[in-house]
């Protein structure tokens, strides 16, 4: 009898694909482009990459690093990046000046207010996306509503309402809160700027996808400063995948089809990638229920259909994981072993270390470990998207020891 384990994951079949558009779309002038904008946003400085050299050491890998996003702009998650450039090429559409650099100070102008007139941004989300949307909106004189779903914790809405947004609770999950701002946007005249897509609208959500390209950019310029060419691999948490479909069309169109060995992490509460990967048509498929998941960033049921087209062709596995994986990476980032550094770290960008620890030392793993050729020659991508985003949470988790591991899936480190 093979041991239970508590992971479930779909391979993808290793053969060449045309990356034509993904090179277009994710490309290094895309990259560039995204950040000699967000250099213009006060308080603009390059997030960290940090090694976990120790850690590395136990799990028998050769390198653990994580770009870690708890500070990105003082708002705790790398979201801000995706809204903010979108919001960026949004106005530079409505002003006719498409292509070209604008200044931010030129932005928040009156003359561009005036010319644009009254807007008011809209969209869906589950916490972190909106509050970098409110946040933006504001920096440039502009209003916001903002929709989250009945689930959301009281501190991830009164974050988004500090940066004054008008936030609208929706009974339901976060698909419905996505449904109830289409139909709402409508009605009022509303701009939405949504993370993920659905016919006729896509342009937004890939300038979203654009703007988080700045991190990476600024990754492959650290992994340059430490003598390492890429990383071998990459973890990379999804909810809808537009995360995901960023960082690995980005190396993609770098590399290629020599490309790392890219993984898709989700929780299995919420998993639309891995069902959509599992069905092997080709196509995105909704998952349904409450997506009730700690991982409140990824909670969410309807695949971006342009963040699957990416994804289908480019990772290499799709996986999912119960919660305590996820609360157990986030312990693992806060008590580092002596000479690796502290790390705090949300719910959702803790994922993917607690997942690839499994991988790594659960029994019954080990063909996922061969599958993805994970060693000592590894030099493993993560990326932290989010701080503490959720205070009491995040204690429950780290002082209270709540979501922990079943004893019979401790690791003997």
């Amino acid at each position: 009898m093979e041991p239970k384990t508590p992971i479930s994951w779909v391979l993808r079949d290793k053969k060449p694909h045309d990356l034509t558009k993904i090179k277009e779309i994710f490309s290094v002038e895309q990259a560039r482009k995204a950040r000699r904008f967000h250099r213009q946003i006060p308080g603009y400085k390059i997030s960290p990459l940090k090694a976990l050299p120790n850690l590395a050491l136990m799990m028998g890998v050769g390198g653990i690093w994580i770009k870690d996003e708890a500070n990105r702009l003082e708002l705790n998650s790398f979201k801000v990046l995706g809204g903010s450039y979108a919001l960026y090429r949004f106005i530079q559409e409505k002003l006719g000046i498409p292509g070209e650099d604008t200044s931010f100070a030129y932005l928040k102008s009156k003359e561009v207010r005036e010319r644009l007139g009254d807007i008011t941004f809209a969209s869906a989300t589950d916490g972190n996306h909106g509050r970098g949307i409110a946040w933006a909106a504001k920096q440039l004189g502009f209003k916001c509503v903002i929709y989250v779903h009945s689930e959301t914790s009281v501190r991830r809405i009164d974050a988004i309402k500090s940066n004054g947004a008008i936030v609208k609770v929706v009974e339901g999950n976060y698909d419905d809160a996505v449904e109830q701002v289409i139909i709402d946007a409508k009605t009022y005249g509303w701009d939405i700027i949504s993370d993920t897509s659905w016919d006729n609208y896509t342009k937004i959500p890939t300038w979203i996808m654009q703007g988080y390209l700045t991190m990476l950019l600024e990754a492959q310029e650290q992994f340059s400063g430490q003598g390492i060419v890429k990383p071998t691999h990459i973890f990379v948490q999804a909810g809808v995948g537009a995360l995901a479909a960023s960082v690995i069309g980005y190396y993609h169109s770098l590399f290629g089809n020599k490309a790392p060995v890219c993984v898709v992490v989700e929780p299995d509460k919420a998993p639309c990638l891995y069902e959509s990967a599992l069905a092997n048509d080709g196509k995105p498929h909704t998952i349904g229920g409450s997506l009730n998941t700690i991982m409140a960033g990824l909670a969410c049921g309807e695949p971006s259909p342009i963040a699957w087209e990416v994804l289908k062709e480019t990772a290499d596995a799709f996986i999912t994981v119960p919660d305590y994986i996820a609360a157990k990476g986030m312990r693992v980032y806060a008590t580092p072993l002596k000479g690796d550094p502290f790390i705090v770290s949300g719910e959702s960008g803790a994922v993917t270390l607690g997942a690839m620890i499994s991988i790594l030392k659960q029994n019954g793993l080990e063909p996922l470990k061969e599958a993805l050729n994970l060693d000592q020659n590894s030099q493993v991508l993560f990326i932290n998207t989010e701080g503490n985003t959720d205070p009491i949470h995040f204690r429950q988790i780290i002082w209270e020891g709540s979501n922990p591991v079943p004893k019979e899936c401790w690791s003997n480190l």
